[in-house]
C-alpha cells in the first residue's frame, strides 16, 4: 500500500493541498524566522512558559512511514503559559531530519536550515475532550519545536536510537521500557520565537499554537544516521522506485509565507 503523501517529487509538499486543502492556507507552518521582523513582547514573560513530563508515560514507538514516533500518556503532563491561554497535555513526539546533516528542519531561522527538528505535540484538554477535536480547532493544539545541530551525542535521545532497529520497516512498533526524561532533549536557554501556524504534515490543520525554541540541542552524526537508516514501507512490500529509494530522509516541509502573521519572542539568545 503506497502512502498517500510523502516527500518524494511525486507526493511531497508541492502536491499535498491537491488533496488537502487546508495545505494552502495562510496559517501554514513551518516558516521561516525573520529575526529582524521578530516582536518582543513582555507578555509572554508576565507569564513564564512551565511544562512537565513523566519519564514513565512514554508508551511505545512507531515508524509511521514518515519517520519515528513516540506515543505517550499524557497523564501528569502540562504545558502552561506564554502564549497559551489554558493548560495542554502531550500526546507525542517525532523528529524531522534530512539526507546530510545541513537540512531536516522545518523551520529555519534567517534562512538556515538546521539538522533535524523535535516536536513536542500537545492538545487543549481543558476545553477539548479528544485530541482530534482539539485539532480541529484554532487554539487546539501546541508544538514545542527544537532545533538539532550536530555535536555531541544526546543522551537521552540515545533512548530512541537504540530502538530504531526494531522500527525499520513502516507499521513496525517498540515498546519503551525505559523511562525518557523529554527535560534532557530541551535546550538550556527557555528562549522563545511564537506565532499561530499549523501541523506541518497532512491534513496540515490550522490548529497550531507553535512554541520554537532558539538554541538548538547537539545531536550526533551517529544519531541522525541512525534515523536515516529506517524505510518507508512494509516489511514484505515492494521498495518504492522513487528518488528517495524508500528511505526515511528529507522529511521536513519547507517554509511558508508568515503573511500577515506576528513572529513574537520572548527572552533573548
Amino acid at each position: 500500500m503506497s502512502l498517500e503523501w510523502g516527500y518524494s517529487q511525486s507526493n511531497g509538499p508541492a502536491t499535498w493541498a491537491e488533496r488537502y486543502p487546508l495545505a494552502s492556507g495562510t496559517r501554514q507552518s513551518p516558516v521561516d524566522v525573520d529575526t529582524s521582523q521578530t516582536v518582543s513582547d513582555t507578555s509572554l514573560d508576565s507569564s513564564p512558559l512551565t511544562w512537565k513530563f513523566v519519564p514513565e508515560n512514554n508508551e511505545y514507538i512507531v515508524n509511521t512511514g514518515y519517520g519515528w514516533k513516540v506515543e505517550v500518556n499524557g497523564e501528569g503532563s502540562e504545558l502552561v503559559g506564554g502564549p497559551l491561554e489554558e493548560p495542554h497535555v502531550l500526546e507525542q513526539y517525532h523528529c524531522h531530519w534530512g539526507s546530510t546533516s545541513d537540512e531536516g528542519s522545518e523551520h529555519t531561522v534567517d534562512g538556515q536550515a538546521f539538522a533535524g527538528e523535535l516536536h513536542l505535540v500537545h492538545w487543549n484538554n481543558t476545553k477539548y475532550e479528544t485530541f482530534g477535536e482539539a485539532a480541529g480547532q484554532p487554539d487546539g493544539l501546541a508544538v514545542l519545536g527544537i532545533l538539532f545541530k550536530v555535536g555531541e551525542a544526546n543522551p537521552e535521545l540515545e533512548k530512541i536510537v537504540q530502538l530504531v532497529p526494531q522500527i525499520i520497516h513502516r507499521d513496525d512498533k517498540a515498546t519503551i521500557t525505559e523511562p525518557i526524561d523529554i527535560e534532557k532533549m530541551m535546550p538550556e536557554d527557555r528562549s522563545y520565537w511564537t506565532y499561530l501556524g499549523s501541523l506541518t504534515t497532512p491534513p496540515c490543520n490550522e490548529s497550531v499554537t507553535w512554541i520554537l525554541f532558539k538554541e538548538p540541542i547537539e545531536v550526533s552524526e551517529e544519531q541522525l544516521a541512525a534515523f536515516r537508516s529506517l524505510r518507508c514501507y512494509c516489511e514484505g512490500e515492494d521498495c518504492p522506485a522513487d528518488e528517495l529509494q524508500g528511505l526515511v530522509i528529507n522529511n521536513y516541509r519547507p517554509p511558508l509565507p508568515l503573511g500577515n502573521r506576528v513572529l513574537r519572542e520572548c527572552g533573548s539568545a
